[in-house]
């Protein structure tokens, strides 16, 4: 049990968790990968590659410890986490794996004259407390799915019964149940997890959801990435006819209903969240200004889509920028990239907006920047990472 002595102690250690956590969780995720190959599937190894799934990891386990005695000051962090456990169903039997590791690592990485005995059974009591809530929510979650209307838990058989070349890099995914029952519903902005097998190695992914939810099929749009292993089998293997395995849709970035004037800021594929909240929010009469960004038009998906949209529905603005347009492309509203000049244009007069932003981490530092420039509320203004990462400050 996390004592007021153990609580002390783990915030003690948040000095060296600011200069050394990325080490730290480094030498984890090795440990971890090699000691627990079971849990492999659960992570994306580009993400390790790049080094992104560590420092999320090191930001996580450092607002634990520097907020162990007032939790709620993690704020959305417990249930981001929660919500991308959910999705790739990350069960009670992999928390002591982790625990095992992390405190090893901590022995490791600090060595012994730091991270004593009193140390270890500190974090010890402090992951145990961490993993309770954890687990306690999502299997919150996991049982309100599984009753739910067209509900389920795990996995469920799904056929591709259709899909459609968006752009050079994206293709879209049709996806309808196995068994012909109903499917559960979702909001707006959430993503479904899938298990894939590539060549004998099970692997895992979350997609954005790309459609308005409807009673029959979930839809995902999916880049080609270059050494994506999922997104290349996906575009390569997954043919019309061919099964997969879906768990439960799942995401806290949702369209929240609201009189205001609607902004969608994408780049690339972080259009797709963007479309099922559009999709959503026409049918209310809610003015909407849609923007995107791509590097040229080969690359632009949906690009007629929002145009029909927008003859069709008169309250919708939409603009694109293409960062180098080619000769064939249609002229672009704007060249180069989405800055504050540009958005200011675009924008509504008043900015007592909501505003939704995905796209590459450095794109929606930009948009973040600019929308707090010109006015816009922090709290009217909110972003997804499609990766691990957790701030864009």
């Amino acid at each position: 049990m996390l004592s007021d002595a153990h609580r002390a102690i783990v915030k003690s250690t948040v000095p060296l968790l600011e200069s050394g956590g990325e080490a730290l969780t480094t030498h984890f995720y090795k440990m971890l990968m090699r000691d627990y190959p079971q849990v492999i599937p659960y992570f994306n190894k580009a993400h390790q590659g790049s080094g992104d799934q560590q420092r999320a990891l090191a930001n996580g386990v450092l607002m634990y410890a520097r907020h162990i005695d007032q939790l709620e000051q993690l704020g959305g962090l417990v249930s981001t986490i929660v919500n991308k456990h959910v999705a790739l169903q990350i069960l009670p039997e992999h928390y002591p794996m982790v625990g095992d590791c992390l405190l090893r690592a901590i022995r490791e990485v600090l060595g012994a004259e730091i991270a004593t005995d009193q140390v270890i059974e500190a974090w010890s009591a402090a992951y145990q407390q961490l993993a309770g809530i954890l687990i306690g929510a999502e299997e919150g979650i996991y049982a309100a799915r599984e009753i739910a209307d067209g509900g389920w838990r795990g996995m469920r058989k799904f056929v591709v019964v259709r899909r459609v070349e968006e752009s050079d890099e994206i293709t879209s995914f049709y996806f309808a149940p196995e068994d012909g029952k109903a499917i559960l519903s979702y909001l707006p902005g959430q993503y479904i997890g899938l298990r894939v097998d590539v060549d004998g190695e099970e692997m895992r992914r979350q997609y954005s959801l790309s459609a308005a939810p409807n009673s029959k099929m979930y839809r995902i749009s999916v880049k080609r990435e270059p050494n994506g292993k999922v997104s290349n089998y996906l575009h390569d293997r997954m043919t019309v006819g061919k099964t997969i395995d879906l768990m439960p849709p799942s995401g806290e970035f949702t369209l929240t209903a609201s009189d205001k004037p609607l902004v969608l800021i994408s780049g690339g594929v972080g259009i797709t969240p963007m479309l099922a909240m559009l999709d959503a929010a026409l049918p209310t009469g809610r003015p909407v200004v849609f923007i995107h960004a791509a590097r040229h038009g080969g690359v632009h998906a949906f690009g007629k889509k929002i145009a029909d949209l927008a003859q069709a529905h008169p309250q919708l603005q939409h603009y694109f920028c293409y960062e180098q347009p080619r000769e064939q492309d249609p002229a672009p509203h704007a060249t180069g990239y989405i800055d504050r000049d540009k958005l200011g244009n675009w924008l509504p007069a008043s900015m007592d907006v909501d505003a939704y932003f995905v796209g590459p981490k450095s794109f929606m530092k930009a948009v973040k920047r600019h929308l707090q420039d010109l006015g816009v509320p922090a709290a009217q203004s909110r972003y997804e990472f499609f990766g691990p990462a957790s701030s864009l400050d």
